[in-house]
């Protein structure tokens, strides 16, 4: 009978193509992974791979072995999670992504309620503005948007991802505010230049008639985060377009105002993002849970929405 190590490191690698990316999922070394692998190819008497020094590429006696195991395997591991506790409690490291703005002010707040109902659980939370790849970094689960579902995953809409032209009070007391988006040119643009392409973030903008327009801005001032643009909106230096739950605070204390509060931009939804499994592992379970309660507790789903505003 193989040991549950040398299957769980033999489908990583499969599923990821390489021993250093299956260790990490696995809080293992390369090293131990490789040999676990090189361990059950020894007992079966058959390679399961070809290696190269770029990447690892299933045998045709992998291919098979994989569709063999492959669901049966994710079955044991997740009866195995689940009783693992002596208690019942769920437990482990929980390894979650989000993006830093929303992360920080509307998810961050909830770990307090969280550990206390669930001390067993271990968070390991990434904040970073990327799409991650769930399987291939070893995430539990991700909460944000425009992740691309690749099979097996499954995306639970929390919220709208609406965009909105937000300025601080005093910026705007010394200036005409425009009638609709197209007017945004005529004011001090805060700008953002996207990560992933590199070019600067343009957004159309709509009313509850159905109307749209492009809200073109003058590029006055530019930066590559939206914690930095908030930052300058802030500062009195121009008028941004922000996601409605990243100012949702400064909109409420008054700090920001909304600029044209007619007018949103649709990204989206904000989501939550994880594996589809009959049996998900107790700890991924209960934070999707319990982040769903929180979210309906909050009404974050009409507070972050512009169209309403």
């Amino acid at each position: 009978m193989e040991t549950l190590a040398n299957l769980e490191s033999f489908v990583r690698s499969a599923e990821s193509g390489s021993f250093s990316a299956a260790a990490r999922r696995l809080a293992l070394t390369p090293a131990a992974v490789s040999r676990n692998v090189a361990m059950l190819e020894r007992n079966l008497k058959v390679r399961l791979f070809h290696r190269s020094t770029r990447k690892l590429t299933l045998t045709e006696a992998g291919e098979a072995f994989l569709s063999a195991i492959g669901g049966n395997l994710e079955s044991l591991q997740n009866a195995i999670a689940s009783v693992s506790a002596d208690d019942g409690q769920p437990a482990g490291v929980l390894k979650i992504s989000l993006p830093p703005t929303i992360g920080m002010s509307h998810i961050l707040p909830l770990l307090p309620d969280f550990l206390q109902r669930y001390p067993r659980i271990k968070p390991e939370w990434h904040f970073e503005n990327r799409a991650v790849d769930l399987i291939a970094e070893g995430y539990d689960a991700a909460i944000g948007g425009g992740f691309e579902l690749a099979p097996g995953m499954v995306a639970r809409t929390l919220a709208p991802a609406h965009i909105i032209a937000v300025a601080s009070p005093a910026y705007l007391a010394r200036r005409t505010a425009p009638v609709d988006p197209s007017g945004l040119i005529e004011l001090d643009g805060i700008v953002m230049r996207s990560l992933k392409s590199g070019r600067i973030r343009t957004w159309n903008m709509r009313d509850a008639q159905g109307d749209q327009v492009a809200a073109l801005m003058r590029e006055t001032l530019v930066v590559n985060d939206p914690a930095a643009l908030r930052e300058s909106v802030q500062l009195g230096l121009g008028v941004a377009m922000l996601a409605v739950p990243d100012v949702l605070a400064g909109l409420e204390s008054g700090e920001l105002v909304r600029v044209l509060p007619r007018w949103w931009a649709d990204a989206g939804a904000i989501s939550l993002y994880y594996a589809s499994r009959d049996l998900l592992p107790s700890k991924t379970r209960v934070f999707i849970d319990f982040v769903i309660e929180a979210f309906k507790r909050e009404d974050y789903a009409r507070r972050f929405a512009g169209s309403l505003g």
